[in-house]
């Protein structure tokens, strides 16, 4: 496997009344293509700072950041867009689907946005969650599992190199949770798109071939597991 990225001695400081916070506090690793990598900790511990300075969400205080062998910009509103656009797919908690627009809709209108409008593709995408017969619904119309798998093929409708989610089956029950969670793997694996995935949820490691554990900033474990549904 050829290494995706690198993050060297991150850290992220928030000044507040009270001083400063260290939401990360000198984290590295490197991510290899085709991992799927769980960020697992308590709330607080810092995992969705370090998943938005991945996303070039937010920027580092300190520390470097290298994206297959370039410098991911940071404080360059303009260019840390860019790199997300060209770079990165991101699935949401609360799905953030479009309510005034179909299924369908929604993810051409991503394709459009990145300059990739496909309506085959589209479609095909909408098979490969499992939801060929809804193209033409509503999200309101659909369920709640249905509609992040919608969120899902939208993410990975402009083909990114690096899929994030954050809380991404906080809304959903178990089951359904599972559902979701094995048609990302299955999607993941399709198109070859290496995934970062944050959660407090012990119950979504089985899905991951990589855990990473943080608390306080800090990473305490990092494992790489032999499980199912690794490749």
């Amino acid at each position: 496997m050829k290494k995706l990225l690198q993050m060297e001695n991150i850290e992220r400081h928030y000044e507040t009344p009270a001083g400063a916070v260290k939401a990360l506090d000198g984290v590295t690793f490197e991510i290899m293509e085709g991992e799927r990598v769980i960020l697992l900790g308590p709330s607080g511990s810092g995992k969705t700072t370090l998943l938005n300075c991945l996303s070039a969400l937010d920027s580092p205080t300190a520390g470097s950041y290298m994206f297959i062998d370039q410098v991911v910009p940071r404080n360059n509103s303009e260019q840390m867009t860019s790199f997300r656009r060209e770079n990165i797919g991101y699935v949401f908690q609360f799905f953030n689907l479009l309510q005034d627009l179909t299924v369908l809709e929604n993810i051409l209108l991503i394709q459009e946005l990145a300059g990739k409008k496909d309506p085959q593709r589209a479609k095909e995408l909408l098979k490969l969650v499992g939801l060929e017969a809804e193209i033409d619904r509503f999200p309101g119309e659909i369920s709640g599992g249905q509609q992040q798998r919608v969120a899902i093929a939208r993410s990975i409708a402009k083909h990114p190199t690096l899929l994030l989610g954050d809380e991404l089956t906080g809304n959903l029950d178990t089951e359904t949770s599972n559902k979701v969670m094995e048609v990302l793997v299955s999607a993941c694996k399709q198109e070859k798109i290496t995934s970062v995935f944050v959660t407090h949820d012990e119950g979504l490691v089985r899905y991951a071939t990589r855990v990473i554990r943080i608390d306080s900033g800090k990473i305490v474990s990092d494992k790489s597991l032999d499980n199912d549904l690794k490749e």
